[in-house]
Protein backbone atom coordinates (compact mmCIF):
# COMPACT_ATOMS: atom_id res chain seq x y z
CA UNK A 1 0.00 0.00 0.00
CA UNK A 2 2.86 2.39 0.80
CA UNK A 3 4.31 1.90 -2.69
CA UNK A 4 0.90 2.58 -4.28
CA UNK A 5 0.53 5.72 -2.17
CA UNK A 6 3.96 6.99 -3.23
CA UNK A 7 3.14 6.37 -6.89
CA UNK A 8 -0.13 8.28 -6.49
CA UNK A 9 1.64 11.24 -4.90
CA UNK A 10 4.22 11.23 -7.70
CA UNK A 11 1.53 11.19 -10.40
CA UNK A 12 -0.38 13.89 -8.52
CA UNK A 13 2.70 16.13 -8.61
CA UNK A 14 3.74 15.41 -12.20
CA UNK A 15 0.27 15.84 -13.68
CA UNK A 16 -0.24 19.03 -11.68
CA UNK A 17 -3.28 18.33 -9.53
CA UNK A 18 -2.19 20.78 -6.85
CA UNK A 19 -4.86 22.07 -4.51
CA UNK A 20 -6.12 25.58 -5.16
CA UNK A 21 -6.40 28.35 -2.60
CA UNK A 22 -9.66 30.34 -2.48
CA UNK A 23 -9.57 33.84 -1.03
CA UNK A 24 -13.01 35.13 0.00
CA UNK A 25 -12.68 38.92 -0.25
CA UNK A 26 -15.18 41.30 1.35
CA UNK A 27 -13.75 44.15 -0.73
CA UNK A 28 -11.33 43.92 -3.64
CA UNK A 29 -9.53 46.89 -5.18
CA UNK A 30 -9.43 46.78 -8.97
CA UNK A 31 -6.25 48.80 -9.45
CA UNK A 32 -6.77 49.08 -13.22
CA UNK A 33 -10.12 50.86 -12.99
CA UNK A 34 -9.77 52.30 -9.51
CA UNK A 35 -13.01 50.68 -8.37
CA UNK A 36 -13.61 48.93 -5.05
CA UNK A 37 -15.48 45.68 -5.75
CA UNK A 38 -17.37 43.59 -3.20
CA UNK A 39 -17.82 39.88 -2.45
CA UNK A 40 -15.23 38.31 -4.73
CA UNK A 41 -13.31 35.03 -4.68
CA UNK A 42 -9.72 34.90 -5.91
CA UNK A 43 -8.63 31.43 -6.98
CA UNK A 44 -4.87 30.80 -6.74
CA UNK A 45 -3.04 27.78 -8.11
CA UNK A 46 0.65 27.44 -7.31
CA UNK A 47 2.09 30.94 -7.93
CA UNK A 48 -0.62 32.35 -10.23
CA UNK A 49 -4.11 33.80 -10.04
CA UNK A 50 -6.28 31.46 -12.11
CA UNK A 51 -9.58 33.32 -11.79
CA UNK A 52 -11.53 36.03 -9.97
CA UNK A 53 -15.16 35.01 -9.36
CA UNK A 54 -18.27 36.79 -8.14
CA UNK A 55 -19.51 35.85 -4.68
CA UNK A 56 -17.93 33.48 -2.19
CA UNK A 57 -17.20 30.25 -4.05
CA UNK A 58 -17.21 27.11 -1.90
CA UNK A 59 -14.77 24.58 -3.38
CA UNK A 60 -15.12 20.83 -3.10
CA UNK A 61 -11.43 20.70 -2.22
CA UNK A 62 -8.71 23.24 -1.56
CA UNK A 63 -7.92 25.83 1.09
CA UNK A 64 -10.29 28.70 1.87
CA UNK A 65 -8.92 31.95 3.33
CA UNK A 66 -11.59 34.10 4.97
CA UNK A 67 -11.00 37.78 4.12
CA UNK A 68 -14.71 38.68 4.09
CA UNK A 69 -14.16 41.57 6.50
CA UNK A 70 -10.99 42.86 4.84
CA UNK A 71 -10.01 44.89 1.79
CA UNK A 72 -7.83 42.95 -0.63
CA UNK A 73 -5.47 44.33 -3.27
CA UNK A 74 -2.31 43.40 -5.21
CA UNK A 75 1.02 43.27 -3.42
CA UNK A 76 2.55 46.73 -3.17
CA UNK A 77 5.65 47.94 -5.03
CA UNK A 78 8.07 50.42 -3.43
CA UNK A 79 10.31 51.98 -6.08
CA UNK A 80 12.92 53.40 -3.69
CA UNK A 81 14.43 51.40 -0.85
CA UNK A 82 17.91 50.55 0.39
CA UNK A 83 17.51 47.01 1.62
CA UNK A 84 21.03 46.62 3.05
CA UNK A 85 20.88 49.21 5.81
CA UNK A 86 18.74 51.29 8.16
CA UNK A 87 19.06 54.65 9.86
CA UNK A 88 20.74 54.89 13.27
CA UNK A 89 23.07 57.38 15.00
CA UNK A 90 26.13 55.20 14.29
CA UNK A 91 25.39 54.58 10.63
CA UNK A 92 28.30 56.65 9.33
CA UNK A 93 30.74 54.46 11.25
CA UNK A 94 29.26 51.26 9.85
CA UNK A 95 31.13 51.64 6.55
CA UNK A 96 34.28 51.01 8.61
CA UNK A 97 32.96 48.56 11.20
CA UNK A 98 30.61 46.20 9.35
CA UNK A 99 31.84 43.34 7.21
CA UNK A 100 29.93 42.24 4.11
CA UNK A 101 28.60 39.32 6.14
CA UNK A 102 27.22 41.74 8.76
CA UNK A 103 25.48 43.74 6.03
CA UNK A 104 24.07 40.53 4.55
CA UNK A 105 22.63 39.30 7.85
CA UNK A 106 21.13 42.72 8.57
CA UNK A 107 19.56 42.79 5.11
CA UNK A 108 17.71 39.53 5.82
CA UNK A 109 15.82 41.25 8.60
CA UNK A 110 15.03 44.36 6.56
CA UNK A 111 13.82 42.22 3.66
CA UNK A 112 11.46 40.21 5.85
CA UNK A 113 10.08 43.34 7.52
CA UNK A 114 9.42 44.88 4.10
CA UNK A 115 7.50 41.84 2.89
CA UNK A 116 5.42 41.60 6.07
CA UNK A 117 4.46 45.24 5.56
CA UNK A 118 2.80 44.34 2.27
CA UNK A 119 5.58 45.25 -0.14
CA UNK A 120 6.00 42.16 -2.28
CA UNK A 121 8.28 43.96 -4.75
CA UNK A 122 10.89 46.68 -4.20
CA UNK A 123 13.39 48.59 -6.29
CA UNK A 124 16.69 48.82 -4.40
CA UNK A 125 18.47 52.02 -5.40
CA UNK A 126 21.97 51.48 -4.19
CA UNK A 127 24.03 49.45 -1.79
CA UNK A 128 27.30 47.57 -1.59
CA UNK A 129 26.41 44.67 -3.89
CA UNK A 130 25.00 42.48 -1.14
CA UNK A 131 21.63 43.50 -2.59
CA UNK A 132 22.32 41.35 -5.67
CA UNK A 133 23.04 38.26 -3.58
CA UNK A 134 19.95 38.95 -1.44
CA UNK A 135 17.79 39.23 -4.56
CA UNK A 136 19.11 35.90 -5.78
CA UNK A 137 18.60 34.17 -2.44
CA UNK A 138 15.00 35.40 -2.26
CA UNK A 139 14.31 34.31 -5.83
CA UNK A 140 15.69 30.87 -5.02
CA UNK A 141 13.44 30.56 -1.96
CA UNK A 142 16.35 30.39 0.47
CA UNK A 143 15.29 33.43 2.50
CA UNK A 144 12.15 35.50 2.98
CA UNK A 145 11.73 38.89 1.36
CA UNK A 146 10.19 40.91 -1.46
CA UNK A 147 11.03 40.52 -5.12
CA UNK A 148 14.00 42.84 -5.63
CA UNK A 149 14.99 44.87 -8.66
CA UNK A 150 18.36 46.32 -7.75
CA UNK A 151 20.68 49.03 -9.04
CA UNK A 152 23.58 47.34 -7.16
CA UNK A 153 25.90 50.34 -6.51
CA UNK A 154 24.58 53.82 -7.36
CA UNK A 155 26.68 55.93 -9.75
CA UNK A 156 28.25 59.16 -8.50
CA UNK A 157 30.87 61.71 -9.50
CA UNK A 158 34.07 62.21 -7.50
CA UNK A 159 33.01 63.78 -4.21
CA UNK A 160 29.37 63.59 -5.22
CA UNK A 161 26.44 61.99 -3.47
CA UNK A 162 27.15 58.21 -3.44
CA UNK A 163 30.93 58.56 -3.71
CA UNK A 164 31.69 55.80 -1.18
CA UNK A 165 34.75 57.61 0.22
CA UNK A 166 33.08 60.90 1.18
CA UNK A 167 33.96 61.88 4.72
CA UNK A 168 36.92 59.51 5.01
CA UNK A 169 40.40 60.73 5.94
CA UNK A 170 42.70 61.38 2.99
CA UNK A 171 44.74 58.22 3.42
CA UNK A 172 41.54 56.20 2.91
CA UNK A 173 39.96 58.20 0.08
CA UNK A 174 42.00 56.73 -2.77
CA UNK A 175 40.73 57.22 -6.30
CA UNK A 176 37.51 55.23 -6.83
CA UNK A 177 36.41 54.87 -10.43
CA UNK A 178 33.81 53.10 -12.57
CA UNK A 179 34.34 49.77 -10.82
CA UNK A 180 33.33 51.42 -7.53
CA UNK A 181 30.56 53.41 -9.19
CA UNK A 182 32.37 56.75 -9.55
CA UNK A 183 32.18 58.50 -12.93
CA UNK A 184 34.26 61.31 -14.41
CA UNK A 185 33.65 61.67 -18.12
CA UNK A 186 31.76 59.89 -20.87
CA UNK A 187 34.00 56.82 -21.06
CA UNK A 188 33.77 56.32 -17.30
CA UNK A 189 29.99 56.60 -17.60
CA UNK A 190 29.80 53.81 -20.14
CA UNK A 191 32.18 51.60 -18.21
CA UNK A 192 30.33 52.12 -14.92
CA UNK A 193 27.04 50.97 -16.48
CA UNK A 194 28.68 47.91 -18.00
CA UNK A 195 30.25 47.10 -14.64
CA UNK A 196 26.81 47.20 -13.00
CA UNK A 197 25.60 44.76 -15.65
CA UNK A 198 28.56 42.51 -14.94
CA UNK A 199 27.84 42.71 -11.21
CA UNK A 200 24.23 41.60 -11.70
CA UNK A 201 22.22 44.83 -11.50
CA UNK A 202 18.68 45.16 -12.92
CA UNK A 203 18.74 48.92 -13.49
CA UNK A 204 20.95 51.98 -13.03
CA UNK A 205 20.74 54.69 -10.39
CA UNK A 206 22.64 57.98 -10.67
CA UNK A 207 22.99 60.84 -8.22
CA UNK A 208 22.26 63.77 -10.50
CA UNK A 209 22.62 66.31 -7.65
CA UNK A 210 24.04 66.53 -4.18
CA UNK A 211 22.24 64.66 -1.43
CA UNK A 212 21.03 65.35 2.07
CA UNK A 213 22.71 62.44 3.86
CA UNK A 214 26.09 62.40 2.10
CA UNK A 215 29.04 63.83 4.02
CA UNK A 216 29.38 66.77 1.64
CA UNK A 217 28.36 70.40 1.75
CA UNK A 218 25.75 70.76 -1.00
CA UNK A 219 22.46 68.90 -1.17
CA UNK A 220 21.34 70.29 -4.50
CA UNK A 221 24.14 71.18 -6.91
CA UNK A 222 24.23 69.37 -10.30
CA UNK A 223 26.91 66.67 -10.25
CA UNK A 224 26.88 65.09 -13.73
CA UNK A 225 27.26 66.81 -17.08
CA UNK A 226 24.45 66.19 -19.53
CA UNK A 227 26.96 64.37 -21.77
CA UNK A 228 27.73 61.94 -18.93
CA UNK A 229 24.05 61.36 -18.25
CA UNK A 230 23.33 60.73 -21.93
CA UNK A 231 26.18 58.24 -22.08
CA UNK A 232 24.81 56.46 -19.00
CA UNK A 233 21.26 56.32 -20.33
CA UNK A 234 22.25 55.24 -23.85
CA UNK A 235 24.49 52.48 -22.49
CA UNK A 236 21.83 51.45 -19.98
CA UNK A 237 19.32 51.14 -22.80
CA UNK A 238 21.72 48.84 -24.67
CA UNK A 239 21.69 46.52 -21.66
CA UNK A 240 17.93 46.65 -21.08
CA UNK A 241 18.15 48.95 -18.05
CA UNK A 242 16.11 51.99 -17.13
CA UNK A 243 17.77 54.80 -15.14
CA UNK A 244 16.64 56.36 -11.87
CA UNK A 245 18.06 59.75 -10.91
CA UNK A 246 18.38 61.01 -7.35
CA UNK A 247 17.89 64.77 -7.59
CA UNK A 248 17.01 67.64 -5.27
CA UNK A 249 18.17 70.65 -7.30
CA UNK A 250 16.30 71.85 -10.39
CA UNK A 251 19.23 72.13 -12.80
CA UNK A 252 20.36 68.58 -12.07
CA UNK A 253 16.80 67.36 -12.67
CA UNK A 254 16.59 69.07 -16.04
CA UNK A 255 19.89 67.55 -17.15
CA UNK A 256 18.71 64.11 -16.02
CA UNK A 257 15.39 64.42 -17.84
CA UNK A 258 17.00 65.60 -21.07
CA UNK A 259 19.63 62.90 -20.71
CA UNK A 260 17.07 60.09 -20.75
CA UNK A 261 16.27 58.95 -17.19
CA UNK A 262 12.94 57.27 -16.40
CA UNK A 263 12.39 58.41 -12.81
CA UNK A 264 13.36 61.39 -10.68
CA UNK A 265 13.83 60.47 -7.02
CA UNK A 266 12.86 63.11 -4.42
CA UNK A 267 12.57 66.12 -6.78
CA UNK A 268 12.53 68.58 -3.87
CA UNK A 269 13.25 71.89 -5.59
CA UNK A 270 11.44 71.08 -8.82
CA UNK A 271 10.23 74.13 -10.74
CA UNK A 272 7.02 74.42 -12.77
CA UNK A 273 9.20 74.37 -15.91
CA UNK A 274 10.73 71.05 -14.86
CA UNK A 275 7.29 69.61 -14.14
CA UNK A 276 6.27 70.37 -17.71
CA UNK A 277 9.51 68.84 -18.95
CA UNK A 278 8.80 65.64 -17.01
CA UNK A 279 5.43 65.31 -18.71
CA UNK A 280 6.96 65.96 -22.12
CA UNK A 281 9.66 63.30 -21.67
CA UNK A 282 7.38 60.80 -19.85
CA UNK A 283 9.49 60.85 -16.68
CA UNK A 284 7.96 59.83 -13.33
CA UNK A 285 8.44 61.40 -9.91
CA UNK A 286 9.24 59.10 -6.99
CA UNK A 287 8.54 61.52 -4.13
CA UNK A 288 9.89 59.83 -0.93
CA UNK A 289 7.95 62.16 1.37
CA UNK A 290 8.54 59.81 4.30
CA UNK A 291 12.31 60.28 4.06
CA UNK A 292 12.00 64.06 3.98
CA UNK A 293 9.86 64.15 7.09
CA UNK A 294 12.11 61.71 8.95
CA UNK A 295 15.42 63.47 8.30
CA UNK A 296 14.03 66.90 9.16
CA UNK A 297 12.92 65.57 12.56
CA UNK A 298 16.08 63.60 13.33
CA UNK A 299 18.27 66.55 12.36
CA UNK A 300 16.90 68.33 15.47
CA UNK A 301 18.49 65.65 17.66
CA UNK A 302 22.08 66.63 18.39
CA UNK A 303 24.53 63.99 17.23
CA UNK A 304 22.08 61.89 15.20
CA UNK A 305 23.70 63.06 11.94
CA UNK A 306 27.17 64.51 11.27
CA UNK A 307 27.10 68.31 11.57
CA UNK A 308 27.59 68.88 7.83
CA UNK A 309 24.28 67.08 7.16
CA UNK A 310 22.08 68.92 9.66
CA UNK A 311 21.48 72.18 7.72
CA UNK A 312 20.71 70.20 4.54
CA UNK A 313 18.21 67.99 6.34
CA UNK A 314 16.47 70.95 7.96
CA UNK A 315 16.28 72.78 4.63
CA UNK A 316 15.43 70.01 2.14
CA UNK A 317 13.38 67.56 4.20
CA UNK A 318 10.31 69.70 4.94
CA UNK A 319 9.90 70.80 1.29
CA UNK A 320 9.26 67.44 -0.37
CA UNK A 321 5.58 67.04 0.50
CA UNK A 322 4.65 70.50 -0.78
CA UNK A 323 6.57 69.92 -4.02
CA UNK A 324 4.79 66.59 -4.46
CA UNK A 325 1.39 68.28 -4.10
CA UNK A 326 2.26 70.81 -6.79
CA UNK A 327 3.71 68.15 -9.11
CA UNK A 328 0.60 65.98 -8.75
CA UNK A 329 -1.71 68.91 -9.50
CA UNK A 330 0.44 69.77 -12.53
CA UNK A 331 -0.12 66.27 -13.94
CA UNK A 332 3.34 64.80 -13.39
CA UNK A 333 3.33 60.99 -13.37
CA UNK A 334 3.75 59.65 -9.83
CA UNK A 335 5.49 56.40 -8.92
CA UNK A 336 5.23 55.33 -5.28
CA UNK A 337 8.57 55.22 -3.48
CA UNK A 338 9.70 55.94 0.07
CA UNK A 339 13.50 55.76 0.52
CA UNK A 340 13.10 53.13 3.24
CA UNK A 341 16.38 52.81 5.20
CA UNK A 342 16.52 56.59 5.54
CA UNK A 343 13.62 55.88 7.92
CA UNK A 344 12.74 52.52 9.46
CA UNK A 345 11.91 49.60 7.18
CA UNK A 346 8.30 48.59 7.67
CA UNK A 347 7.01 52.16 7.94
CA UNK A 348 6.69 52.42 4.13
CA UNK A 349 2.88 52.48 4.37
CA UNK A 350 2.93 55.94 5.95
CA UNK A 351 3.79 57.34 2.52
CA UNK A 352 0.21 56.77 1.37
CA UNK A 353 -1.11 59.09 4.08
CA UNK A 354 1.42 61.78 3.22
CA UNK A 355 0.44 61.60 -0.45
CA UNK A 356 -3.24 61.93 0.43
CA UNK A 357 -2.50 64.87 2.75
CA UNK A 358 -0.87 66.63 -0.19
CA UNK A 359 -3.95 66.24 -2.39
CA UNK A 360 -3.68 62.89 -4.16
CA UNK A 361 -6.85 60.75 -3.92
CA UNK A 362 -6.31 57.55 -1.93
CA UNK A 363 -7.12 55.26 -4.84
CA UNK A 364 -4.53 57.01 -7.03
CA UNK A 365 -1.88 56.60 -4.35
CA UNK A 366 -2.59 52.85 -4.36
CA UNK A 367 -2.49 52.76 -8.15
CA UNK A 368 0.91 54.49 -8.05
CA UNK A 369 2.20 51.60 -5.89
CA UNK A 370 0.71 48.91 -8.12
CA UNK A 371 -0.14 49.40 -11.81
CA UNK A 372 2.14 52.41 -12.34
CA UNK A 373 5.19 50.83 -10.76
CA UNK A 374 4.57 47.50 -12.48
CA UNK A 375 4.56 49.35 -15.81
CA UNK A 376 7.87 51.11 -15.09
CA UNK A 377 9.42 47.76 -14.18
CA UNK A 378 8.00 46.27 -17.41
CA UNK A 379 6.01 43.80 -15.32
CA UNK A 380 2.58 45.21 -16.15
CA UNK A 381 1.38 41.83 -17.42
CA UNK A 382 2.44 40.03 -14.25
CA UNK A 383 2.25 42.41 -11.29
CA UNK A 384 0.09 45.23 -9.97
CA UNK A 385 -3.38 43.74 -10.52
CA UNK A 386 -5.61 40.98 -9.17
CA UNK A 387 -6.21 39.39 -12.54
CA UNK A 388 -6.25 35.98 -14.18
CA UNK A 389 -2.77 34.90 -15.20
CA UNK A 390 -0.98 37.39 -12.96
CA UNK A 391 1.50 36.40 -10.25
CA UNK A 392 -0.35 35.76 -6.97
CA UNK A 393 1.03 38.68 -4.96
CA UNK A 394 -1.95 39.59 -2.78
CA UNK A 395 -2.34 41.57 0.46
CA UNK A 396 -5.20 42.63 2.71
CA UNK A 397 -5.87 45.42 5.22
CA UNK A 398 -8.55 45.81 7.87
CA UNK A 399 -10.43 48.76 6.37
CA UNK A 400 -11.21 50.28 2.99
CA UNK A 401 -8.20 52.56 2.31
CA UNK A 402 -10.28 54.81 0.05
CA UNK A 403 -12.13 55.79 3.24
CA UNK A 404 -9.27 55.50 5.75
CA UNK A 405 -5.83 55.61 4.17
CA UNK A 406 -4.06 54.96 7.47
CA UNK A 407 -5.13 51.31 7.23
CA UNK A 408 -2.27 50.89 4.72
CA UNK A 409 0.11 51.09 7.68
CA UNK A 410 -1.18 47.77 9.04
CA UNK A 411 -1.22 45.01 6.44
CA UNK A 412 -2.79 41.88 7.96
CA UNK A 413 -2.40 39.37 5.12
CA UNK A 414 0.51 38.83 2.74
CA UNK A 415 0.73 36.30 -0.08
CA UNK A 416 3.69 36.33 -2.46
CA UNK A 417 3.74 34.04 -5.49
CA UNK A 418 0.89 32.00 -4.04
CA UNK A 419 2.57 31.38 -0.69
CA UNK A 420 1.09 32.87 2.47
CA UNK A 421 3.71 34.65 4.57
CA UNK A 422 1.37 36.45 6.97
CA UNK A 423 -2.23 35.97 8.03
CA UNK A 424 -3.44 38.06 10.95
CA UNK A 425 -6.88 38.42 9.40
CA UNK A 426 -8.84 36.76 12.23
Amino acid sequence: MKIVAKIFVLLFTVIGFSQNTYLHCGKLIDTKTGKVLTEKTIVVSENKIVSVKNGYVKPESGTVIDLKYKTVMPGLIDMHVHIESETNPKKYLEAYTLNDADVAFNSLHYAEVSLMSGFTTVRDLGGSGVNVSLRNAINQGKVVGPRIFTAEKALATTGGHADPTNGAKRSLIGNPGPKEGVVNGVEDAKKAVRQRYKNGADLIKITATGGVLSVAKSGQNPQFSIEEIRAICETANDYGFHVAAHAHGDEGMQRAIKGGVKTIEHGTLMSAETMEMMKKYDVYLVPTISAGKFVSEKAKIKGYYPEIIVPKALDIGPKIQDMFGRAYKAGVGIAFGTDAAVFYHGDNGKEFGYMVEAGMPAIESIQSATVTNAMILKMENQLGQIKEGFIADIIAVDEDPTKNISTMENVVFVMKEGKIFKNNSN
